[in-house]
């Protein structure tokens, strides 16, 4: 056996874990029962001192000097695997098991605490996360910045100057078209009791709409909807609410786009270090431009105004057009999740600003809630009600997932990118939109940027699909247009 060979029969393995770490994750957000919390936090760092024993095996070290691969792919392969192994010998093992298992805990005490309206009871195991993520990004950085290293997990190749770059260019734009949307007559907001049974049978109709293959996969609920897993099993969440069926109904949507983007990576890259998204960011990408400028475009928005008039009878919204109008509301509200595209990234730049002061040690665990609502009152107007409309409101921070949030925002970024490249490559796009066919929009992502998984860096990746670099001017001029027509401005 070559060493190249070796060393992806000793990866597949390693992946294979990986995915069981992924599926103990899982079971913990949507059915594990409560009392298990810390058993749970015990078996996850026993599984993580395997995935840290593994990713920085001698053996690994050796196989990279000595691997010949045979194809582009192949170096691919190297590049990723290297670059995790790198990462991997910076962490001491005791650190990487210990995070691990706080952090396993500490996302059933955020989940109490959110329910509990009770950050105090949240702070102490927070302020032992945010230090041991601080101890591993200084591990990482070797000298350098430490919120940089952590970025590289998520987008790989930037860093926090660059994002806040980009954020300086979009903030003036995004400021001032909230501000003349806010001028005028917002639409009628939705209104009345919604079956949560039929909610869910409409959601899981819509995941297989947007291509989601239910023989690979499963949706569930969960306190906060996301994705899990790659290759043949890709699983997601949802939650529902009475009063409020587009919470459900676009989470689902925006969870199929990360699982419908894993589903069809190349089934050759399954088990090794490309068969999974590109970034965060670039997965982002996916789950975004499936949930608003496909979900909430005209042509789909009057599709699903019947599907919900067949769930629900009259509920009260007039007609199709009328229907677009109250979905695209742009309104006050204090959660990430339900937010209007004018008014998202600035939820992600708040975050963005209060996790790189919490990684620098410029802002304490105590005084997070208190620089929370001050700095949500300055940039909405609003003051925050209660915690869980606040700093509780996201399980990132529980689960030291620092450096994930500014993806969110790349991630529209790099949609309204790929968004004008599908309408010029797909010219009837609408018109099959208002068949409730999206098959002509997942299939150019699918073979343009789906399939290639992890092949090609984060900004290759988006700017292959696109045939340009990325930047924020094709999103930002979306909204405009968009925006500005459902407003008459």
């Amino acid at each position: 056996m070559s060493a190249f060979d070796a060393l992806m029969a000793f990866q597949r393995d390693t992946e294979a874990l990986g995915q069981i770490a992924g599926r103990l994750g899982w079971d913990q957000e949507t059915v594990m029962p409560r009392g298990a919390a810390a058993q749970r936090g015990e078996e996850m760092a026993a599984i993580d001192a395997v995935l840290h024993a593994r990713r920085c095996d001698p053996r690994v070290g050796e196989w990279l000097e000595a691997a010949s691969p045979p194809d582009a792919a192949g170096q691919a392969q190297l590049r990723e695997i290297r670059r995790a192994f790198e990462r991997a010998t910076k962490v001491p093992a005791a650190l990487s098991r210990r995070i691990a298992q706080v952090t396993s805990e500490a996302q059933g005490k955020w989940a109490a605490a959110r329910a509990d309206e009770n950050v105090a009871a949240f702070l102490p195991v927070l302020e032992e996360v945010v230090a041991l993520k601080r101890e591993e990004g200084a591990a990482l950085a070797a000298g350098g910045n430490v919120y940089d290293a952590m970025v590289q997990d998520y987008e790989p190749g930037t860093s926090g100057a660059a994002i806040g770059a980009i954020f300086d260019a979009m903030r003036p734009r995004l400021v001032a078209l909230r501000a003349a949307v806010l001028e005028r007559p917002a639409p009628a907001a939705l209104k009345g009791a919604f079956d949560t049974s039929a909610q869910m049978r409409l959601a899981r109709q819509l995941a297989r709409v947007f291509g989601y293959d239910m023989n690979r996969g499963r949706l569930d609920k969960a306190v906060h909807p996301f994705s899990s897993g790659s290759g043949a099993d890709v699983r997601i969440t949802t939650r529902t609410s009475p009063t409020d069926p587009f919470n459900c109904l676009y989470s689902t949507i925006h969870e199929t786009g990360h699982a419908g983007y894993e589903q069809a990576v190349d089934p050759a890259y399954a088990l090794t270090p490309l068969g999974c998204g590109a970034s965060m960011g670039v997965h982002e990408s996916q789950s975004r431009i499936y949930e608003n400028q496909i979900g909430r475009g005209r042509a789909f928005a009057g599709w699903l105004y019947g599907r919900m008039r067949e769930a629900f009878g009259d509920f009260g919204i007039a007609d199709a057009d009328a229907f677009h109008a109250t979905l695209n509301r742009v309104h006050a509200g204090f959660i990430r999740t339900e937010a209007d595209e004018v008014q998202y990234n600035l939820h992600i730049m708040l975050r963005f600003d209060l996790e790189r002061a919490l990684m620098a040690g410029d802002l304490g665990t105590n005084d997070l809630e208190a620089a929370w609502n001050d700095r949500f009152a300055a940039d909405f107007g609003q003051e925050v009600d209660r915690p869980s409309n606040g700093c509780l409101q996201d399980v990132h921070w529980s689960v030291g997932l620092f450096g994930y949030f500014p993806t969110y925002a790349l991630g529209n970024v790099y949609a309204g990118c790929l968004y004008r490249a599908l309408c010029a490559a797909v010219p009837d796009l609408d018109a099959q939109l208002e068949r409730g066919d999206t098959s002509g929009a997942t299939g150019w992502l699918r073979d343009n940027l789906q399939r290639h998984g992890r092949r090609y860096a984060p900004r290759e990746t988006i700017e292959r699909a696109c045939g340009t670099a990325p930047s924020e001017g094709p999103l930002l001029d979306y909204l405009e247009a968009k925006f500005g027509a459902l407003y008459g401005l």
